[in-house]
């Protein structure tokens, strides 16, 4: 296997205006950044980086929820990391990743946002159940995958920010 990457914390100020601003001002940063481990496999045998909740995460059927993660990652060229949640959380909740999968550019640890992860679950639950995640707790997963470019690729754009930064030719809000 090869080591492609390394996972690190966002400065704490980032990370605190991003829980006020997902979470409302209430949101305890402080103690949650304090608390907040590196993502990392469970087993020797594991393809996936454990994900932790930095705060009691509750959602009912049909709830949807911003979680700023306190995590960037610094990646070799050549290799993207995929994020999907856990899946035992899937399997007995249909807990849901809003973009089905998410897909993290090893140029976006370089963004003014320090490369911040985020993920905004739903809990889409056809039995009523609710989705209770521990402060601490896995929620999601991710995998690192090498990618190819075609023959012709030019790209030569620089990328900063999040969702949609790297649409040629629109403005989108930056996560």
């Amino acid at each position: 296997m090869q080591r492609v990457a390394e996972f690190e914390k966002v400065s704490f100020p980032l990370f605190e205006e991003a829980m006020k601003d997902c979470l409302g001002p209430e949101a305890e940063a402080e103690s949650a950044y304090a608390a907040l481990p590196l993502p990392h496999r469970a087993t020797s045998g594991s393809a996936g980086y454990d994900f932790f909740a930095p705060l009691p995460i509750m959602l009912a059927p049909g709830e949807t929820i911003r979680i700023p993660t306190g995590i960037r990652v610094r990646m070799a060229e050549g290799w993207v990391l995929l994020l999907f949640p856990r899946s035992g959380l899937g399997f007995k909740y249909r807990l849901q990743l809003n973009n089905t999968v998410g897909v993290i550019d090893s140029d976006y640890y370089y963004s003014d946002n320090e490369g911040q992860i985020f993920a905004r679950l739903t809990n889409d639950s056809n039995e009523g159940k609710t989705v209770r995640i521990a402060a601490g707790e896995g929620f999601m997963q991710g995998i690192f995958l090498p990618f190819g470019i075609t023959e012709s690729d030019e790209a030569t754009a620089k990328r900063n920010g999040g969702f949609g930064s790297t649409t040629a030719g629109e403005k989108r809000e930056a996560e």
